[in-house]
């Protein structure tokens, strides 16, 4: 950052809010901080879980930086009948996730969990209510304003689920299936417009 000695900076660990700190010792392998005084109070966000399939390299790290920006607590790569992608960098992504936080002054580190089968996820599910984003179900009305509690909220692959992950989610009492319009998302758009959607509804934009 090169940042001077007696110069000032802000820090924060995703625990303890922001501190301002000031550079009282610097070199080219280390340095040392002094924290002053907090500046910002910490923000941890909803209990709120976004599940997701992953797509090409840059669109899905658009993905967790915004799902960091609106207030995801978990971000979760997940595996679909119809996702192109089988792996993912998760070291590569955190550091997405950092980036993120930093730049619009969040003061909460959500983590990037390792892609897993979303067949294996949802075995022994808990009282966790999902919001699916389903394109079939345009002119639906979404139908959880009254669910409070922890969330998830699923982002399908651009193929959409398939018939068989759809019968399996209609089949849980936890899963709320709604559309996001008649017009069909990208993913990465789909995300922030359920992040939005959820957030207005029963998160903090209340």
């Amino acid at each position: 950052m090169r940042k001077g000695t007696g110069e000032v900076l802000e820090l924060f660990n995703g625990r303890d809010g922001e501190w301002l700190a000031r550079v009282v010792q610097a070199g080219k392998r280390a340095g040392v901080l002094l924290c002053e005084r907090q500046s910002k109070e910490m923000m941890l966000p909803q209990d709120l879980w976004l599940m997701f399939a992953p797509i090409k390299k840059s669109r899905t790290d658009f993905i967790v930086e915004k799902a960091t920006e609106m207030g995801a607590a978990q971000i979760m790569p997940i595996q679909t009948d119809f996702t192109n992608a089988d792996r993912i960098r998760q070291d590569r992504l955190q550091n997405h996730v950092v980036e993120a936080a930093e730049q619009c002054g969040g003061t909460y580190v959500p983590q990037v969990m390792e892609l897993q089968k979303l067949s294996n996820c949802l075995n022994g599910w808990d009282d966790r209510q999902i919001m699916f984003c389903d394109e079939t179900r345009v002119g639906q009305a979404v139908a959880f304003s009254q669910q409070r509690g922890p969330w998830a909220i699923l982002i399908g692959p651009e193929g959409g689920f398939s018939p068989l992950e759809r019968k399996r989610l209609d089949a849980m009492p936890q899963a709320h299936g709604v559309s996001l319009g008649p017009r069909i998302l990208r993913a990465d758009t789909a995300v922030v417009a359920a992040l939005a959607l959820w957030q207005n509804t029963l998160g903090d934009w209340q």
